[in-house]
């Protein structure tokens, strides 16, 4: 049909706060006009109740609100859901200025009542924002070579996890991989042929582990790891035979993996740094006793 405008879909989740039920419902027609997820509150005590329930990507708040107004909704997101960005809302006889929200921690400021056209391009240049701090990020928390994550996103990770699985009750393993006779592969067939290795054992893990589930990562040099969550001792231990028939498939010449593997615990008598420390060492020592023991096989930690 000619003369209809198609409306770009957002892949960004708005939260809408304002104690106006008119303007809240105004609001949330245009944001949903402009083809994004609009959810709505109608004070700042409501929007952390969705802050909770829901990861939202931007937050519209109005200042002056019963129960808890904007600011005080904007140091709240800023500490707790650093990841959401707030635009902040105030009509023009409200004192709040354009600087004092921003050094509040606000990522923008709108004044009411709304233009239609400045909203909209306001949330367009949060979201395009947002997709490129995303991308560099991504940049920085990846090997290039491998694609996997790096060693700062490991250290980052391991923590997580080993936080939540405590949390939630639930086991996760640690596995370090390292390339048996790498060196004497690379002297033999050069730097670009030990590259094609390594880029083979990042597309071996992420096809053999469970995605959105595990987390695979180049450690450094030829060295791996994986992260297997919401898992027990036989299942991680399969997951790892995969990884080493499928290396041993693709044909690399006098090379096979070997892997250290051992259950993560937190331990609160432990600094989390101590405590990360030893479930490293205790990986590494099994992954030595694997090559010790003839390289090509997969050594469980005693203790776990």
């Amino acid at each position: 049909m000619t003369g209809m405008k198609i409306v770009k879909k957002h892949c960004v989740k708005i939260l809408v706060v304002d104690d106006n039920p008119l303007v809240l419902e105004a609001l949330s027609l245009l944001v949903e006009s402009f083809g994004y997820q609009c959810l709505t509150a109608t004070n700042g005590l409501e929007a952390i109740e969705k802050l909770k329930e829901d990861a939202i990507d931007i937050v519209v708040t109005d200042v002056v609100m019963p129960e808890m107004g904007g600011l005080e909704l904007l140091t709240y997101i800023k500490d707790n859901n650093p990841e959401t960005d707030v635009i902040v809302a105030t009509g023009y006889t409200e004192k709040a200025s354009y600087a004092d929200v921003i050094r509040a921690g606000a990522i923008d400021f709108i004044k009411k009542p709304f233009e239609r056209d400045e909203l909209e391009a306001k949330l367009n240049r949060v979201e395009r924002e947002r997709s490129m701090i995303r991308k560099l990020e991504k940049l920085s928390l990846c090997d290039s070579l491998t694609g996997l994550y790096n060693r700062r996103s490991f250290d980052i990770k391991l923590a997580e996890e080993v936080q939540r699985a405590h949390r939630q009750d639930f086991q996760v393993f640690l596995a370090l991989l390292d390339v048996d006779n790498f060196k004497g592969y690379n002297d033999t067939y050069g730097h670009p042929a030990g590259d094609k290795v390594l880029s083979a054992v990042g597309m071996i893990l992420n096809d053999c582990t469970r995605h959105n589930v595990d987390f695979t990562f180049r450690y450094g040099g030829d060295e791996f790891a994986a992260i297997l969550t919401q898992t027990n001792k036989e299942q991680a231990i399969k997951i790892m035979e995969r990884v080493l028939h499928n290396f041993r498939q693709a044909g690399f010449s006098g090379t096979t993996l070997s892997v250290g593997l051992v259950r993560c615990r937190r331990d609160e008598t432990l600094s989390w740094p101590e405590n990360a420390a030893s479930m490293i060492d205790r990986a590494d020592r099994a992954l030595y006793q694997a090559k010790s023991a003839g390289k090509d096989k997969i050594i469980l930690d005693a203790g776990s």
